[in-house]
């Protein structure tokens, strides 16, 4: 598979600059990562999109070459300023954990934007977390307040790349470094405190009737229990929505599983 040329550049928006790159031709395609990761945990999604797709991505606030800064922002506003500036009326939309978040209020808000939506282990506005996620943030925030950050890097990839159900040795280890860097470089970058992250009302979970557009949902079938079953909840609730359980895998599937889930998108966004 030849490597499509890209364009990468920086868009200033709500008060930020976000880094974003793109390639390809054709029906336009975003990719939006997941909160523990950057643009780069679609390396192998991009360039295989980019033969069939114009192709996008960029790093959130926080993550890889975007930094915080201060202000009031709302990241489902943030595409818009990307299609806008790349002259972009109507793209399928990619979203992976958090970045389904952001995809699915995206949508909710801008749904002349979207032609369709894959939401990949998927996180919803509105949600009430676990009390496992509740123990972990706690944990998390505990590590990160005493300067630990390789622990704190660690417990994230306990949970969201090995699962509740695997040990780190039965994961792939160049996709746990991958995620260790990712992860590691976002927490190295500090947050201001004026930043003030503003979050879409009413929230998604209570708006999923309102989706009109064709829905694809994955899930590794080594994900948290939660996950699993918001995704049931969604597939049920948003209609002409089609779901997908990708096996030996948990939340970070596209990169541990990237051949069979490169072939359901694929499959997906052909028949759009």
């Amino acid at each position: 598979m030849s490597k499509l040329p890209s364009t990468t550049g920086f868009l200033d928006v709500q008060a930020a600059s976000l880094y974003y790159e793109v390639a390809g031709e054709g029906h336009p395609l975003l990719l939006l990562h997941a909160g523990i990761a950057d643009s780069h945990m679609w390396d192998d999604q991009f360039p295989l999109f980019a033969q069939h797709y114009r192709t996008m991505r960029y790093d959130l606030r926080g993550f890889g070459q975007t930094r915080w800064e201060t202000g009031a922002f709302a990241n489902h506003e943030d595409p818009v300023a990307l299609f806008n500036a790349l002259g972009i009326q109507k793209a399928h939309v990619i979203g992976i954990s958090f970045g389904s978040k952001i995809a699915l209020d995206f949508a909710l808000t801008h749904p002349e934007m979207v032609a369709s939506l894959v939401l990949v282990a998927p996180g919803v506005g509105g949600t009430e977390p676990s009390e496992q996620i509740r123990r972990f943030s706690q944990e998390e925030d505990a590590l990160v307040e005493k300067g630990d950050l390789p622990g704190a890097t660690e417990l994230n990839l306990r949970l969201w790349v090995d699962g509740p159900q695997r040990t780190p040795d039965q994961v792939n280890p160049t996709v746990r470094q991958r995620v260790y860097e990712m992860q590691y470089h976002a927490l190295t970058i500090p947050i201001p405190e004026g930043a003030d992250e503003q979050d879409l009302q009413p929230p998604a979970i209570t708006r999923l009737s309102e989706v009109r557009v064709p829905t694809l949902i994955i899930v590794g079938d080594l994900d948290l229990p939660e996950k699993l079953d918001l995704t049931n909840q969604l597939a049920t609730s948003i209609r002409r929505a089609r779901q997908e359980i990708i096996a030996g895998t948990a939340h970070m599937v596209n990169m541990e599983q990237p051949q069979e889930f490169n072939r359901i998108v694929l499959d997906f966004l052909s028949k759009v």
